[in-house]
């Protein structure tokens, strides 16, 4: 019986700040390779070589920002066809853009608070410095730090609006479908791809919890990311649901073959749910 194929979509070139993305789909395909027939493509191809595999696997490709019309088309094309993508597009975190920040505030979920008009600065905390991000940025592209005097003269429509939180730290929660795999945090506040395994508490996985079951996905790889706020309290940054680095280099050898284990086994569910991509509906939060 043949072995499943699979186009995984990765940039090898992408140059990211303190991180080498090739470097970790280097080794992911060479494991992968032990269960499916794998090529390697660019995202910019991802669309016309889709229908030649049983699955399209997006990892490392970089921010679509990039490619953002080459996308859409992919996008729109595996929703028509009903290609099995994985992660599946139905995923309502960084996939569709920052609404969900919007979104989770306003449903009162632990997350840094977000608004995107001038007039609701009100329902911020009382800060002198926020954080503005474009609706569609990603890779920090296009964030500014601005003090409280200017930041009015900014909101348009394409940005949302945080407070400044000096937190104490960033720690991120690695899932494979819904299964816990490791945390990472960047004990230095300037660093923040210096990484080091962290030892998540009961209440620190029920939080990370919290936001992978509000997104719903069946399978793929997600990575919450948050802060740990002043007061002790952990603080969603981001959902990373479409491509999120994993940062396997900062495990060790037990580690990453415990998460390869588990991409397979996810993978092998996925393509024997014989699951198809279908436009997703709006969702609420």
């Amino acid at each position: 019986m043949p072995r499943p194929t699979l186009l995984y979509v990765t940039d090898l070139a992408y140059q990211a700040r303190g991180r080498r993305y090739c470097d970790e789909d280097i080794f992911l395909t060479s494991r992968l390779r032990e269960d499916f027939g794998l090529a390697l493509c660019d995202p910019r191809e991802a669309a016309a070589l889709a229908d030649g595999f049983d699955a399209v696997v997006v990892r490392n490709s970089g921010p679509v920002l990039a490619y953002q019309e080459t996308y859409d088309a992919f996008r729109e094309r595996a929703l028509r066809n009903g290609t099995r993508v994985y992660n599946p597009l139905s995923g309502k975190a960084d996939m569709a853009g920052k609404q969900y920040l919007l979104d989770l505030t306003a449903a009162g979920y632990p997350v840094i608070p977000t608004v995107d008009r001038a007039e609701d600065l009100d329902r911020l905390p009382a800060t002198d410095r926020y954080v503005v991000k474009p609706r569609l940025g990603a890779d920090s592209i296009g964030l500014r730090i601005l003090p409280a005097d200017e930041v009015r003269d900014h909101i348009d429509g394409h940005v949302l609006v945080q407070p400044c939180v000096d937190f104490t730290y960033e720690v991120s929660f690695y899932f494979v479908d819904h299964d816990f795999q490791y945390a990472l945090y960047a004990p230095h506040t300037d660093r923040r791809w210096a990484l080091e395994p962290y030892r998540p508490t009961p209440e620190d996985l029920e939080f990370a919890g919290r936001f992978i079951r509000w997104n719903a996905l069946g399978h793929g790889i997600q990575r919450v990311d948050a802060c740990r706020a002043p007061d002790g309290a952990l603080l969603l940054v981001e959902l990373e649901d479409l491509n999120p680095y994993l940062s396997l280099d900062a495990l060790d050898d037990e580690g990453r073959d415990a998460f390869v284990r588990a991409m397979k086994a996810s993978l092998h569910g996925f393509l024997a749910s014989g699951s198809r991509e279908r436009k997703p509906g709006r969702t609420a939060s």
